[in-house]
């Protein structure tokens, strides 16, 4: 009896941790009430479990026949609640959500109750079983939270609308989710050693987790390590500069980090493209360095780049932005989620302006982007020189340098050569018609092996055709200038209008990032003539994310002065210091109130006590008494021994060891009030209580008389003290 108090509070806990693994996995699989039902049937088993396990006859059951009856019990439950949700004649009598509700209640309960009922008995009967215990729980949480991986931080859903309905950003529900579940793991793992100091360590475990959330309150939020492994675009982090980055990369490409967000986009100014993708150019390969296209190093090349970041607001010179009257200014804010090497705008970006940044714990930077974006019609591209008449001879050579490859030439003047006559020696005639076979006979895929070739754009080309956005860019811009065109590959992202969905936000993602031929014609500038072939080897394609756009589009909006927006959010965000002190105080002082009752429940348990238990409660409180004053029982040492070592100065409690020992042992004699011995005849129970109480008020005069003023204080005020009474 006196191990099962002991393991008391432990058990309790256990309990509750397991039933909070099956709450958090049932949130996104039922209803409240089915959550609810199943974290206490969870509890409920692992306790009944515990109470039952050395007690006939479940503990002559073996493991596959309990394992057995609770898979029974499992499917009972769920025929039943299969029977609430089709019969007419319950849904009658409780309705139809009322049917509903109890089905998921009962399916709830009986499904966390079953498999509890498994675990805990194998963790009971094997060590094994307690792994398998502790890695449930952690898949629990595993499960429940990593759809937030890679910056998706409106999943899960049920934590994402809880916090968008309150304006709070998920992620500092989703680290308190994850602190919770830290220290539940280090429970588990705890509560098999030394159960004594598990609120010691439990304590220094919360106090590291509450560190993470103050280091994300200095430092930041952290965001995907890698969002682009296609290297289309140029995100830093992976080269000293862009020049570095070979865009062609082989067949180890994997998709599957498509959907970490890349950055969020504001319309300040409507603006819908026609041809159905909004382009964000961030740079551009536009020098050949001799074996590829790479970011031009020469100055007279791409002049209407801005190239790298800066604390300054940047422009582009006027001139180099062509064709103004078919042209419209468009406004976007940008907030990016990941680091780059050079801003991105709007097809054509003129101007980058700083601007606050209203959630630094979110966005690494945010910037105006003022864009220029064209509205050619056809008849407008018709008919256009190629280059710009005022270029130099240094920038004609440069746009039109490519590998010396005759096969480019022939191919491309295979291409055109069957264009009508009025438009044989039209550019934009001319790289439409390369364009429309690219598309015709390209195939998409991210798996091929052209990097390893001298020029990957020729292994592609004159090859097996396939291969991804960079494979047919490069294609094409060599063709385009094997043809007198001037071109280059741009840069950055392309985003499908359809992802707008109505609203004035646009979220990039990883997904996004993509690289396009761009030729230039004379009086319009450089425009887009990007192949899309017909045929695709992947699907990257990748879900609407409205709830992430929306709410990646509400943190960036300023409303307000930026000032009045840093107050309100020291004022009421959950990640301040303040916030963060005042959470961490009301932890320590809820911990010491949580001490101070159990210290007092303990004290006044022998009041309480059944005759069979008085000496076990009684015996327990004179040695939470004895701790407190600094005198526990040594490692090894025996409750005799113990008691002969404090003999001279408390005799007292050697008569309570020899009592509660003669006792425990299974004596039923009662005590002397006279003699204070173990060996009399039988007395009453207020005999038994008397003794013990002048025991104990022996007690308290003998560690008066002996223990010094200030050692007593000290027991006095120590909310912990019953934890050291061994």
């Amino acid at each position: 009896m006196h191990q099962h108090n002991a393991n008391l509070l432990p058990g309790s806990l256990r309990a509750l941790i397991i039933g909070s693994a099956f709450w958090v996995l049932s949130l996104p699989l039922t209803t409240v009430s089915g959550s609810v039902a199943a974290f206490l049937g969870a509890v409920g088993a692992c306790l009944a479990v515990d109470v039952l396990i050395s007690r006939p006859p479940w503990r002559d059951l073996r493991l596959p026949a309990i394992s057995l009856g609770a898979l029974l019990c499992m499917l009972v439950g769920l025929s039943l609640a299969g029977l609430l949700t089709t019969s007419s004649l319950l849904a009658g009598i409780f309705g139809a959500m009322g049917s509903f509700g109890l089905a998921q209640v009962i399916g709830g309960f009986t499904i966390s109750a079953s498999v509890t009922v498994v675990l805990r008995s194998l963790a009971q009967r094997h060590n094994a079983g307690r792994v398998l215990e502790i890695l449930f729980v952690a898949a629990a949480f595993v499960i429940a939270l990593a759809a937030h991986r890679q910056g998706m931080i409106h999943r899960p859903y049920f934590i994402g609308d809880f916090a968008q309905i309150r304006g709070i950003d998920p992620s500092s529900i989703l680290m308190a989710a994850g602190s919770v579940a830290v220290l539940a793991l280090s429970a588990l793992l705890m509560m098999e050693n030394n159960h004594r100091r598990l609120p010691y360590h439990f304590t220094a475990i919360a106090l590291l987790c509450f560190s993470l959330l103050a280091w994300v309150q200095f430092l930041g939020m952290p965001t995907p390590s890698l969002t682009d492994d296609l290297g289309l675009t140029g995100q830093s982090g992976r080269g000293s500069s862009a020049q570095d980055d070979n865009p062609f990369r082989d067949g180890e490409n994997d998709p599957g980090d498509r959907e970490a967000p890349v950055a969020i986009v504001l319309f300040r100014d409507d603006y819908e493209p026609e041809e159905g993708i909004y382009y964000f150019r961030e740079s551009a390969y536009s020098e050949f360095n001799g074996s590829m296209l790479a970011t031009a190093s020469n100055p007279v090349l791409d002049q209407d780049l801005v190239r790298g970041f800066s604390g300054q607001n940047a422009s582009v010179d006027p001139d180099e932005i062509p064709a103004r009257g078919m042209r419209r200014e468009v406004r976007t804010t940008i907030g990016l989620l990941t680091p780059h090497r050079s801003p991105f705008g709007l097809d054509t970006p003129e101007q980058f302006n700083n601007v606050p940044n209203p959630n630094s714990l979110r966005f690494r930077q945010t910037y105006e982007a003022v864009s220029q974006v064209p509205e050619f019609r056809f008849p407008d591209l018709m008919g256009r020189e190629a280059g710009a008449p005022d270029w130099s001879v240094d920038q004609w050579q440069e746009y039109l340098a490519m590998p010396d490859d005759p096969r480019y030439g022939e191919h491309a003047r295979e291409l055109v050569g069957g264009l009508r006559p009025e438009f044989a020696e039209d550019p934009y005639a001319k790289a439409m018609a390369v364009k429309s076979w690219l598309d015709e006979n390209g195939i998409y895929s991210l798996k091929n092996e052209h990097a390893y070739a001298s020029d990957p754009a020729a292994s592609f080309l004159f090859g097996d055709l396939t291969g991804y956005c960079v494979h047919f860019a490069y294609a094409a811009t060599y063709m385009y200038r094997s043809l007198g065109i001037p071109s280059r590959v741009g840069v950055g992202y392309a985003v499908p209008a359809q992802n707008r969905a109505g609203g004035s936000a646009l979220l990039i993602q990883a997904v996004n990032g993509h690289a396009w031929p761009e030729i230039y014609l004379a009086g319009l500038g450089w425009v887009i003539v990007d192949p899309t072939p017909a045929q695709t080897l992947v699907d990257m394609s990748v879900d609407p994310q409205d709830g992430l756009q929306q709410m990646l589009g509400d943190m960036l909006r300023d409303e307000a002065a930026f000032e009045q927006y840093l107050q309100s959010q020291q004022s009421s965000s959950p990640l301040s210091l303040a916030g963060l002190l005042r959470t961490l105080t009301l932890s320590l002082l809820a911990l010491l109130l949580a001490a101070w009752l159990i210290r007092i429940g303990r004290q006044q348990a022998p009041r309480l006590a059944s005759k069979t238990q008085l000496h076990r409660w009684s015996y327990r409180a004179a040695l939470d008494r004895l701790a407190a004053h600094g005198l526990v029982r040594q490692p090894g040492e025996s409750r005799e021994n113990f008691a002969r070592r404090c003999q001279d100065r408390l005799p007292a409690f050697h008569n309570m060891t020899r009592a509660h020992l003669a006792l425990a042992m299974g004596s039923r004699t009662a005590l002397s009030a006279s003699h204070g011995t173990t060996t009399l005849a039988p007395q009453a129970e207020n005999g038994d209580r008397q003794q013990w109480r002048l025991w104990q008020k022996q007690l308290n005069a003998e560690l008066k008389s002996s223990i010094p003023l200030w050692r007593r204080a000290v027991a006095f005020i120590d909310p912990f003290a019953w934890l050291r009474s061994r």
